[in-house]
Protein backbone atom coordinates (compact mmCIF):
# COMPACT_ATOMS: atom_id res chain seq x y z
CA UNK A 1 0.00 0.00 0.00
CA UNK A 2 1.26 3.48 -0.86
CA UNK A 3 2.19 5.93 1.86
CA UNK A 4 -1.00 7.77 2.98
CA UNK A 5 -1.54 11.10 1.26
CA UNK A 6 -4.32 13.60 0.71
CA UNK A 7 -4.92 12.68 -2.93
CA UNK A 8 -2.72 15.51 -4.20
CA UNK A 9 0.62 13.90 -3.36
CA UNK A 10 0.85 15.57 0.07
CA UNK A 11 2.15 13.02 2.60
CA UNK A 12 0.20 12.48 5.84
CA UNK A 13 1.47 11.41 9.26
CA UNK A 14 -0.90 10.18 11.98
CA UNK A 15 0.31 11.15 15.45
CA UNK A 16 -1.09 9.29 18.47
CA UNK A 17 -2.27 11.57 21.32
CA UNK A 18 -3.87 9.14 23.72
CA UNK A 19 -5.64 5.83 24.26
CA UNK A 20 -7.95 4.56 26.98
CA UNK A 21 -10.22 1.59 27.63
CA UNK A 22 -13.83 2.66 28.33
CA UNK A 23 -16.83 0.70 29.66
CA UNK A 24 -20.40 2.04 29.51
CA UNK A 25 -23.60 0.59 30.90
CA UNK A 26 -27.20 0.96 29.78
CA UNK A 27 -28.24 3.48 32.44
CA UNK A 28 -25.30 5.81 31.94
CA UNK A 29 -25.78 9.38 30.71
CA UNK A 30 -26.31 9.93 26.97
CA UNK A 31 -25.12 13.54 26.97
CA UNK A 32 -23.49 14.85 23.81
CA UNK A 33 -19.69 14.66 23.50
CA UNK A 34 -17.53 16.91 21.37
CA UNK A 35 -14.06 15.57 20.50
CA UNK A 36 -11.36 18.18 19.91
CA UNK A 37 -9.13 15.80 17.93
CA UNK A 38 -9.73 12.89 15.59
CA UNK A 39 -11.09 10.05 17.69
CA UNK A 40 -11.34 6.38 16.81
CA UNK A 41 -13.37 4.00 18.95
CA UNK A 42 -13.03 0.22 18.50
CA UNK A 43 -15.61 -1.98 20.21
CA UNK A 44 -14.13 -4.82 22.30
CA UNK A 45 -17.28 -6.20 23.99
CA UNK A 46 -21.04 -5.70 24.03
CA UNK A 47 -23.34 -3.75 21.75
CA UNK A 48 -24.76 -0.25 21.49
CA UNK A 49 -25.08 2.62 19.08
CA UNK A 50 -23.55 5.97 18.26
CA UNK A 51 -25.48 9.00 17.08
CA UNK A 52 -23.78 11.64 14.92
CA UNK A 53 -25.69 14.53 13.32
CA UNK A 54 -29.05 12.80 13.98
CA UNK A 55 -27.89 9.55 12.30
CA UNK A 56 -27.65 6.39 14.39
CA UNK A 57 -25.06 3.67 13.74
CA UNK A 58 -25.00 0.24 15.47
CA UNK A 59 -21.92 -0.80 17.42
CA UNK A 60 -20.69 -4.33 18.11
CA UNK A 61 -17.43 -6.18 18.73
CA UNK A 62 -14.96 -5.68 15.90
CA UNK A 63 -16.62 -2.51 14.62
CA UNK A 64 -15.00 0.89 14.83
CA UNK A 65 -16.18 4.44 14.38
CA UNK A 66 -14.05 7.45 13.41
CA UNK A 67 -15.09 10.89 14.63
CA UNK A 68 -13.79 14.03 13.01
CA UNK A 69 -12.56 16.81 15.29
CA UNK A 70 -15.57 18.88 16.37
CA UNK A 71 -18.19 16.17 15.79
CA UNK A 72 -21.10 16.22 18.25
CA UNK A 73 -22.01 12.64 19.15
CA UNK A 74 -23.72 10.38 21.66
CA UNK A 75 -22.59 6.84 22.48
CA UNK A 76 -25.15 4.56 24.12
CA UNK A 77 -24.56 1.05 25.55
CA UNK A 78 -26.89 -1.87 24.98
CA UNK A 79 -28.38 -4.05 27.70
CA UNK A 80 -25.16 -5.98 28.32
CA UNK A 81 -23.00 -2.88 28.36
CA UNK A 82 -20.41 -1.62 25.90
CA UNK A 83 -16.61 -1.73 26.15
CA UNK A 84 -14.35 0.02 23.70
CA UNK A 85 -10.94 1.57 23.16
CA UNK A 86 -10.94 5.30 22.56
CA UNK A 87 -7.94 6.56 20.59
CA UNK A 88 -7.25 10.23 19.89
CA UNK A 89 -4.81 11.37 17.24
CA UNK A 90 -3.96 14.28 14.98
CA UNK A 91 -3.01 14.37 11.33
CA UNK A 92 0.07 16.24 10.20
CA UNK A 93 0.50 17.12 6.54
CA UNK A 94 3.74 17.63 4.68
CA UNK A 95 5.34 18.22 1.33
CA UNK A 96 8.83 18.10 -0.12
CA UNK A 97 10.25 20.17 2.70
CA UNK A 98 8.92 17.99 5.53
CA UNK A 99 5.86 17.91 7.77
CA UNK A 100 4.26 21.29 8.19
CA UNK A 101 1.40 21.16 10.72
CA UNK A 102 -2.09 19.86 11.41
CA UNK A 103 -4.34 18.99 8.52
CA UNK A 104 -7.61 17.18 7.82
CA UNK A 105 -8.49 13.73 6.55
CA UNK A 106 -8.57 13.70 2.73
CA UNK A 107 -12.12 13.44 1.38
CA UNK A 108 -11.08 10.71 -1.07
CA UNK A 109 -8.90 8.78 1.38
CA UNK A 110 -9.35 5.31 2.82
CA UNK A 111 -9.90 6.55 6.37
CA UNK A 112 -13.12 8.56 6.53
CA UNK A 113 -15.32 9.71 9.42
CA UNK A 114 -17.98 7.12 10.14
CA UNK A 115 -18.07 3.33 10.61
CA UNK A 116 -14.85 1.40 9.92
CA UNK A 117 -14.11 -2.31 9.72
CA UNK A 118 -11.48 -3.59 12.17
CA UNK A 119 -10.44 -6.91 10.66
CA UNK A 120 -9.01 -9.22 11.71
CA UNK A 121 -10.23 -8.17 15.15
CA UNK A 122 -7.92 -10.64 16.93
CA UNK A 123 -4.89 -8.77 15.58
CA UNK A 124 -6.45 -5.37 16.30
CA UNK A 125 -7.04 -6.46 19.90
CA UNK A 126 -3.40 -7.50 20.33
CA UNK A 127 -2.19 -4.16 18.96
CA UNK A 128 -4.62 -2.18 21.11
CA UNK A 129 -3.49 -3.97 24.29
CA UNK A 130 0.15 -3.44 23.34
CA UNK A 131 -0.42 0.29 22.64
CA UNK A 132 -2.10 0.75 26.02
CA UNK A 133 0.78 -0.99 27.79
CA UNK A 134 3.40 1.08 25.97
CA UNK A 135 1.64 4.39 26.68
CA UNK A 136 1.61 3.62 30.41
CA UNK A 137 5.31 2.78 30.50
CA UNK A 138 7.78 5.53 31.53
CA UNK A 139 10.43 3.96 29.28
CA UNK A 140 11.20 6.10 26.22
CA UNK A 141 11.81 3.14 23.93
CA UNK A 142 8.56 1.48 25.01
CA UNK A 143 6.73 4.74 24.34
CA UNK A 144 8.16 4.82 20.83
CA UNK A 145 7.07 1.20 20.39
CA UNK A 146 3.51 2.27 21.22
CA UNK A 147 3.60 4.96 18.54
CA UNK A 148 4.90 2.41 16.03
CA UNK A 149 2.16 -0.08 16.89
CA UNK A 150 -0.43 2.67 16.40
CA UNK A 151 0.83 3.03 12.83
CA UNK A 152 0.51 -0.76 12.43
CA UNK A 153 -3.06 -0.56 13.71
CA UNK A 154 -3.98 2.17 11.21
CA UNK A 155 -2.37 0.18 8.39
CA UNK A 156 -4.40 -2.88 9.36
CA UNK A 157 -7.61 -0.83 9.44
CA UNK A 158 -6.82 0.85 6.10
CA UNK A 159 -6.35 -2.53 4.46
CA UNK A 160 -9.60 -3.80 5.97
CA UNK A 161 -11.48 -0.81 4.59
CA UNK A 162 -9.87 -0.37 1.18
CA UNK A 163 -12.25 -2.95 -0.31
CA UNK A 164 -15.11 -0.60 0.45
CA UNK A 165 -13.71 1.70 -2.23
CA UNK A 166 -13.48 -1.00 -4.90
CA UNK A 167 -15.51 -3.81 -6.35
CA UNK A 168 -14.67 -6.72 -4.12
CA UNK A 169 -13.85 -10.11 -5.57
CA UNK A 170 -12.19 -13.22 -4.24
CA UNK A 171 -8.98 -12.70 -6.19
CA UNK A 172 -8.49 -9.27 -4.62
CA UNK A 173 -9.27 -10.71 -1.18
CA UNK A 174 -6.76 -13.53 -1.63
CA UNK A 175 -4.11 -11.08 -2.82
CA UNK A 176 -4.63 -9.11 0.39
CA UNK A 177 -3.93 -12.18 2.51
CA UNK A 178 -0.88 -13.08 0.39
CA UNK A 179 0.49 -9.58 0.92
CA UNK A 180 -0.02 -10.05 4.66
CA UNK A 181 1.96 -13.30 4.57
CA UNK A 182 4.79 -11.62 2.69
CA UNK A 183 5.05 -8.94 5.36
CA UNK A 184 4.57 -11.19 8.41
CA UNK A 185 6.25 -14.45 7.35
CA UNK A 186 8.43 -14.50 10.47
CA UNK A 187 5.38 -14.56 12.76
CA UNK A 188 2.94 -17.33 13.64
CA UNK A 189 0.48 -17.23 10.73
CA UNK A 190 -2.61 -19.46 10.79
CA UNK A 191 -5.11 -20.33 8.08
CA UNK A 192 -7.86 -18.98 10.34
CA UNK A 193 -6.11 -15.62 10.52
CA UNK A 194 -5.51 -15.48 6.77
CA UNK A 195 -9.13 -16.39 6.03
CA UNK A 196 -10.27 -13.62 8.36
CA UNK A 197 -8.04 -11.09 6.58
CA UNK A 198 -9.46 -12.16 3.22
CA UNK A 199 -13.05 -12.24 4.51
CA UNK A 200 -13.41 -15.80 3.20
CA UNK A 201 -14.64 -18.81 5.13
CA UNK A 202 -12.03 -21.05 6.81
CA UNK A 203 -13.34 -24.03 4.83
CA UNK A 204 -12.94 -22.39 1.39
CA UNK A 205 -9.71 -20.50 1.97
CA UNK A 206 -7.16 -23.36 1.52
CA UNK A 207 -8.72 -24.42 -1.79
CA UNK A 208 -8.70 -20.86 -3.17
CA UNK A 209 -5.14 -20.39 -1.92
CA UNK A 210 -3.90 -23.48 -3.76
CA UNK A 211 -5.73 -22.47 -6.94
CA UNK A 212 -3.91 -19.12 -6.85
CA UNK A 213 -0.42 -20.22 -5.78
CA UNK A 214 -0.23 -23.95 -6.50
CA UNK A 215 0.69 -24.52 -2.85
CA UNK A 216 -1.04 -24.92 0.47
CA UNK A 217 -0.58 -21.95 2.86
CA UNK A 218 2.05 -23.70 5.02
CA UNK A 219 4.20 -24.54 1.97
CA UNK A 220 3.95 -20.97 0.72
CA UNK A 221 4.88 -19.58 4.15
CA UNK A 222 7.87 -21.92 4.38
CA UNK A 223 8.98 -20.74 0.91
CA UNK A 224 8.94 -17.12 2.05
CA UNK A 225 11.00 -17.98 5.13
CA UNK A 226 13.56 -20.02 3.20
CA UNK A 227 13.90 -17.28 0.57
CA UNK A 228 14.70 -14.70 3.26
CA UNK A 229 17.09 -17.12 4.97
CA UNK A 230 18.98 -17.61 1.68
CA UNK A 231 19.49 -13.86 1.41
CA UNK A 232 20.70 -13.60 5.01
CA UNK A 233 23.09 -16.53 4.60
CA UNK A 234 24.85 -14.92 1.64
CA UNK A 235 24.51 -11.26 2.61
CA UNK A 236 25.31 -11.40 6.35
CA UNK A 237 27.60 -13.22 8.75
CA UNK A 238 24.79 -13.83 11.27
CA UNK A 239 24.81 -17.14 13.15
CA UNK A 240 22.51 -19.89 11.89
CA UNK A 241 20.61 -19.79 15.18
CA UNK A 242 19.91 -16.07 14.79
CA UNK A 243 18.85 -16.48 11.15
CA UNK A 244 16.47 -19.29 12.11
CA UNK A 245 14.75 -17.11 14.71
CA UNK A 246 14.66 -14.06 12.43
CA UNK A 247 12.81 -15.86 9.63
CA UNK A 248 10.31 -17.55 11.95
CA UNK A 249 11.73 -20.95 12.99
CA UNK A 250 11.81 -21.74 16.70
CA UNK A 251 15.08 -23.67 16.64
CA UNK A 252 18.12 -24.25 14.45
CA UNK A 253 17.53 -27.99 14.01
CA UNK A 254 14.07 -27.50 12.47
CA UNK A 255 15.42 -24.65 10.32
CA UNK A 256 18.22 -26.88 8.99
CA UNK A 257 15.75 -29.65 8.13
CA UNK A 258 13.30 -27.36 6.32
CA UNK A 259 16.11 -25.53 4.51
CA UNK A 260 17.72 -28.72 3.17
CA UNK A 261 14.31 -30.05 2.15
CA UNK A 262 13.62 -26.91 0.10
CA UNK A 263 17.07 -26.01 -1.25
CA UNK A 264 18.80 -29.40 -1.39
CA UNK A 265 21.81 -28.41 0.72
CA UNK A 266 22.27 -27.41 4.36
CA UNK A 267 22.41 -23.72 5.36
CA UNK A 268 26.15 -24.08 6.01
CA UNK A 269 26.78 -25.56 2.56
CA UNK A 270 24.65 -22.85 0.97
CA UNK A 271 26.64 -20.13 2.72
CA UNK A 272 29.84 -21.40 1.09
CA UNK A 273 28.44 -20.65 -2.38
CA UNK A 274 30.07 -17.23 -2.58
CA UNK A 275 33.43 -18.84 -3.24
CA UNK A 276 35.52 -17.62 -6.18
CA UNK A 277 34.86 -19.32 -9.52
CA UNK A 278 31.24 -20.22 -8.75
CA UNK A 279 29.26 -21.26 -11.84
CA UNK A 280 26.28 -18.87 -11.89
CA UNK A 281 23.15 -18.54 -14.01
CA UNK A 282 21.52 -15.16 -13.36
CA UNK A 283 18.76 -14.45 -15.92
CA UNK A 284 18.18 -10.68 -16.35
CA UNK A 285 20.92 -10.02 -13.77
CA UNK A 286 23.97 -10.69 -15.98
CA UNK A 287 24.47 -6.92 -16.23
CA UNK A 288 25.31 -6.71 -12.51
CA UNK A 289 27.62 -9.74 -12.62
CA UNK A 290 29.65 -8.40 -15.53
CA UNK A 291 29.96 -5.00 -13.84
CA UNK A 292 31.58 -6.87 -10.94
CA UNK A 293 33.88 -8.86 -13.23
CA UNK A 294 31.91 -12.13 -12.99
CA UNK A 295 31.07 -14.04 -16.19
CA UNK A 296 27.98 -16.29 -15.93
CA UNK A 297 28.25 -19.92 -17.02
CA UNK A 298 25.23 -19.44 -19.31
CA UNK A 299 23.32 -16.35 -20.43
CA UNK A 300 19.61 -15.89 -20.96
CA UNK A 301 17.94 -15.60 -24.30
CA UNK A 302 14.31 -15.31 -25.33
CA UNK A 303 12.58 -16.60 -28.44
CA UNK A 304 11.27 -13.14 -29.37
CA UNK A 305 13.57 -10.74 -27.51
CA UNK A 306 16.82 -12.50 -28.34
CA UNK A 307 19.95 -12.09 -26.18
CA UNK A 308 21.36 -9.13 -24.30
CA UNK A 309 23.85 -8.45 -27.07
CA UNK A 310 24.95 -5.18 -25.49
CA UNK A 311 26.75 -7.22 -22.81
CA UNK A 312 29.12 -8.78 -25.36
CA UNK A 313 28.78 -12.33 -23.98
CA UNK A 314 29.50 -13.81 -27.39
CA UNK A 315 31.47 -16.79 -26.05
CA UNK A 316 28.91 -17.69 -23.36
CA UNK A 317 26.21 -20.25 -24.32
CA UNK A 318 22.60 -19.06 -24.22
CA UNK A 319 19.52 -20.63 -22.67
CA UNK A 320 16.04 -19.68 -23.88
CA UNK A 321 14.05 -19.12 -20.68
CA UNK A 322 10.74 -19.21 -22.56
CA UNK A 323 11.12 -22.95 -23.32
CA UNK A 324 11.15 -24.32 -19.78
CA UNK A 325 13.66 -26.95 -20.92
CA UNK A 326 15.36 -27.38 -17.54
CA UNK A 327 17.24 -30.45 -18.78
CA UNK A 328 19.11 -28.26 -21.25
CA UNK A 329 19.88 -25.75 -18.50
CA UNK A 330 21.23 -28.52 -16.26
CA UNK A 331 23.73 -29.49 -18.97
CA UNK A 332 25.62 -26.26 -18.18
CA UNK A 333 25.97 -27.44 -14.53
CA UNK A 334 25.26 -24.13 -12.77
CA UNK A 335 26.08 -24.16 -9.04
CA UNK A 336 23.84 -21.19 -8.16
CA UNK A 337 20.82 -19.71 -9.92
CA UNK A 338 20.26 -16.07 -9.01
CA UNK A 339 16.83 -14.55 -9.75
CA UNK A 340 15.13 -11.16 -9.66
CA UNK A 341 11.51 -10.25 -8.90
CA UNK A 342 10.26 -11.50 -12.26
CA UNK A 343 11.18 -15.16 -11.74
CA UNK A 344 7.56 -16.33 -11.37
CA UNK A 345 6.66 -15.06 -14.83
CA UNK A 346 9.10 -17.55 -16.34
CA UNK A 347 8.51 -20.35 -13.78
CA UNK A 348 12.18 -20.14 -12.87
CA UNK A 349 11.44 -21.39 -9.36
CA UNK A 350 11.31 -24.84 -11.01
CA UNK A 351 15.08 -24.55 -11.51
CA UNK A 352 15.60 -25.51 -7.87
CA UNK A 353 15.87 -29.12 -9.12
CA UNK A 354 19.10 -28.10 -10.92
CA UNK A 355 20.92 -25.89 -8.41
CA UNK A 356 20.21 -23.84 -5.28
CA UNK A 357 18.23 -20.68 -5.97
CA UNK A 358 18.76 -17.20 -4.60
CA UNK A 359 16.28 -14.40 -5.05
CA UNK A 360 18.53 -11.35 -5.03
CA UNK A 361 17.20 -8.34 -3.11
CA UNK A 362 16.28 -6.35 -6.21
CA UNK A 363 15.77 -2.59 -5.92
CA UNK A 364 14.78 -1.82 -9.52
CA UNK A 365 15.44 1.93 -10.06
CA UNK A 366 18.03 1.92 -7.27
CA UNK A 367 20.55 -0.09 -9.30
CA UNK A 368 23.32 0.86 -6.90
CA UNK A 369 21.61 -1.04 -4.06
CA UNK A 370 21.10 -4.10 -6.29
CA UNK A 371 24.76 -3.94 -7.31
CA UNK A 372 25.84 -3.82 -3.65
CA UNK A 373 23.69 -6.89 -2.87
CA UNK A 374 25.27 -8.84 -5.73
CA UNK A 375 28.75 -7.72 -4.69
CA UNK A 376 28.19 -8.87 -1.11
CA UNK A 377 27.23 -12.34 -2.29
CA UNK A 378 30.36 -12.83 -4.36
CA UNK A 379 32.81 -11.00 -2.15
CA UNK A 380 33.27 -8.16 -4.65
CA UNK A 381 32.25 -5.19 -2.49
CA UNK A 382 35.56 -3.50 -3.23
CA UNK A 383 34.55 -3.02 -6.86
CA UNK A 384 31.24 -1.30 -6.20
CA UNK A 385 32.66 2.16 -5.52
CA UNK A 386 34.72 2.05 -8.71
CA UNK A 387 31.75 0.95 -10.85
CA UNK A 388 29.48 3.65 -9.44
CA UNK A 389 32.16 6.32 -9.75
CA UNK A 390 32.81 5.45 -13.40
CA UNK A 391 29.10 5.68 -14.21
CA UNK A 392 28.66 9.01 -12.44
CA UNK A 393 31.68 10.52 -14.21
CA UNK A 394 30.34 9.33 -17.57
CA UNK A 395 26.88 10.75 -16.81
CA UNK A 396 28.31 14.10 -15.66
CA UNK A 397 30.38 14.53 -18.80
CA UNK A 398 27.44 13.57 -21.00
CA UNK A 399 25.11 15.98 -19.18
CA UNK A 400 27.53 18.85 -19.81
CA UNK A 401 27.76 17.99 -23.51
CA UNK A 402 23.98 17.72 -23.88
CA UNK A 403 23.33 20.99 -22.08
CA UNK A 404 25.20 22.71 -24.89
CA UNK A 405 23.71 20.78 -27.81
CA UNK A 406 20.13 20.06 -26.75
CA UNK A 407 19.43 23.02 -24.49
CA UNK A 408 15.65 23.24 -23.86
CA UNK A 409 14.53 20.65 -26.40
CA UNK A 410 12.03 18.13 -25.06
CA UNK A 411 12.44 14.35 -25.06
CA UNK A 412 10.18 11.30 -24.66
CA UNK A 413 10.64 7.53 -24.79
CA UNK A 414 8.14 5.06 -26.31
CA UNK A 415 7.92 1.28 -26.23
CA UNK A 416 5.94 0.09 -29.24
CA UNK A 417 4.27 -3.25 -29.93
CA UNK A 418 1.27 -4.64 -31.78
CA UNK A 419 -0.65 -4.34 -28.49
CA UNK A 420 -0.15 -0.59 -28.15
CA UNK A 421 2.18 2.29 -27.37
CA UNK A 422 3.72 2.76 -23.94
CA UNK A 423 5.07 6.11 -22.72
CA UNK A 424 7.76 5.93 -20.02
CA UNK A 425 7.85 8.35 -17.10
CA UNK A 426 10.26 11.01 -15.95
CA UNK A 427 10.32 11.05 -12.13
CA UNK A 428 13.22 8.64 -11.75
CA UNK A 429 10.88 5.69 -12.28
CA UNK A 430 11.07 2.91 -14.84
CA UNK A 431 13.91 1.81 -17.09
CA UNK A 432 14.63 5.21 -18.65
CA UNK A 433 13.44 8.07 -16.43
CA UNK A 434 16.41 8.09 -14.07
CA UNK A 435 18.95 8.17 -16.88
CA UNK A 436 17.33 10.48 -19.45
CA UNK A 437 15.83 13.09 -17.18
CA UNK A 438 17.78 12.94 -13.92
CA UNK A 439 21.31 11.86 -14.82
CA UNK A 440 21.44 13.51 -18.27
CA UNK A 441 19.14 16.43 -17.47
CA UNK A 442 17.03 16.07 -20.62
CA UNK A 443 13.71 17.90 -20.46
CA UNK A 444 10.65 15.64 -20.56
CA UNK A 445 7.86 16.75 -22.84
CA UNK A 446 5.00 18.24 -20.72
CA UNK A 447 2.71 15.37 -21.71
CA UNK A 448 5.18 12.91 -20.16
CA UNK A 449 4.96 14.60 -16.79
CA UNK A 450 1.21 15.06 -17.06
CA UNK A 451 0.34 11.45 -17.93
CA UNK A 452 2.93 9.48 -15.95
CA UNK A 453 2.95 11.34 -12.64
CA UNK A 454 4.04 8.82 -10.03
CA UNK A 455 4.01 5.92 -12.54
CA UNK A 456 6.72 4.07 -14.42
CA UNK A 457 4.79 4.00 -17.66
CA UNK A 458 1.32 4.45 -19.18
CA UNK A 459 -0.40 3.20 -22.32
CA UNK A 460 -1.17 5.95 -24.82
CA UNK A 461 -4.40 6.42 -26.72
CA UNK A 462 -4.25 7.64 -30.31
CA UNK A 463 -5.44 11.06 -29.17
CA UNK A 464 -2.75 11.30 -26.49
CA UNK A 465 -0.08 10.25 -28.98
CA UNK A 466 -1.20 13.04 -31.33
CA UNK A 467 -0.37 15.56 -28.57
CA UNK A 468 3.15 14.19 -28.01
CA UNK A 469 4.94 17.08 -29.68
CA UNK A 470 8.38 16.28 -28.21
CA UNK A 471 11.40 17.55 -30.14
CA UNK A 472 13.13 14.16 -29.86
CA UNK A 473 11.65 10.66 -29.59
CA UNK A 474 13.52 7.54 -28.56
CA UNK A 475 11.64 4.36 -29.47
CA UNK A 476 12.06 0.60 -29.12
CA UNK A 477 9.98 -2.34 -30.35
CA UNK A 478 8.74 -5.20 -28.16
CA UNK A 479 8.92 -8.25 -30.39
CA UNK A 480 7.26 -10.56 -27.85
CA UNK A 481 3.87 -8.94 -28.52
CA UNK A 482 4.50 -8.32 -32.23
CA UNK A 483 6.54 -5.26 -33.15
CA UNK A 484 3.73 -3.09 -34.45
CA UNK A 485 5.99 -1.34 -36.97
CA UNK A 486 2.92 -0.55 -39.08
CA UNK A 487 2.50 2.42 -36.76
CA UNK A 488 5.44 4.09 -38.53
CA UNK A 489 3.43 4.19 -41.77
CA UNK A 490 0.33 5.74 -40.21
CA UNK A 491 -0.80 9.32 -40.82
CA UNK A 492 -0.96 9.90 -37.06
CA UNK A 493 2.68 8.96 -36.58
CA UNK A 494 3.98 10.96 -39.52
CA UNK A 495 2.28 14.10 -38.26
CA UNK A 496 4.36 14.12 -35.05
CA UNK A 497 6.93 16.97 -35.03
CA UNK A 498 9.85 14.66 -34.14
CA UNK A 499 9.00 12.36 -37.05
CA UNK A 500 8.59 15.27 -39.45
CA UNK A 501 12.01 16.69 -38.46
CA UNK A 502 13.82 13.34 -38.51
CA UNK A 503 14.42 13.27 -34.75
CA UNK A 504 13.20 9.75 -33.96
CA UNK A 505 15.84 7.27 -32.78
CA UNK A 506 15.33 3.52 -32.52
CA UNK A 507 17.30 1.87 -29.70
CA UNK A 508 18.00 -1.73 -28.69
CA UNK A 509 15.15 -3.26 -26.69
CA UNK A 510 17.20 -5.46 -24.37
CA UNK A 511 19.72 -2.71 -23.63
CA UNK A 512 17.09 -0.10 -22.76
CA UNK A 513 14.61 -2.36 -20.92
CA UNK A 514 17.03 -3.04 -18.09
CA UNK A 515 18.07 -1.44 -14.79
CA UNK A 516 21.73 -2.52 -14.73
CA UNK A 517 24.65 -0.10 -14.74
CA UNK A 518 25.96 -1.40 -18.09
CA UNK A 519 22.49 -0.91 -19.55
CA UNK A 520 22.43 2.67 -18.28
CA UNK A 521 25.88 3.31 -19.73
CA UNK A 522 24.61 2.04 -23.08
CA UNK A 523 21.66 4.44 -22.87
CA UNK A 524 24.06 7.34 -22.32
CA UNK A 525 26.16 6.27 -25.31
CA UNK A 526 23.06 6.00 -27.51
CA UNK A 527 21.85 9.46 -26.50
CA UNK A 528 25.23 11.07 -27.10
CA UNK A 529 25.46 9.43 -30.52
CA UNK A 530 22.37 11.25 -31.78
CA UNK A 531 22.08 14.39 -29.63
CA UNK A 532 25.58 15.52 -28.67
Amino acid sequence: MEEPNDGNGKKLFYSLLGIEAVTQFLNESKSAIVYQDYTLIIISEGTGWVEVEDRRFPLEKGVGFLFEAGDINRIQAGERGLSFYRITFEIIGGGNSGYSGKTKLPKNGILRPGPVHCRPYSQCALLLGSICHSRRSPDEIEGFAGDTRFQELLLLIMRANVTGLKTRDENEAMQRSLHYMQEHFSEAVTVEHLAEIAGISRARYPRLFKEMTGQIPLEYLNGLRIERAQQMLLLTSDRLHDIALTVGYSNEYYFNRRFKGSVGVTPGQYRSLHQEGLRVFAPFLEDYLLALGIVPVVQLSHAQWGKQDYLGLHQVPAFDISTGDWQQLSSYTPELIMLDDGFQRWHLDECRQIAPLLRLPFHQEDWRATLRSAAAIFGRTGRVREVISNYEQQATRAKQQLSRSVRDSSVAFLRISACGITLYGCDGLGYTGGVLHRDLGLHPHPLVRQLTRGQKRVNLTSEELSHLTADHLFITFDRQEGEGRELLDSVLWNRLPAVHSGCVYEVDFMAWMNYGVLSHQRKIEDVLRVLA
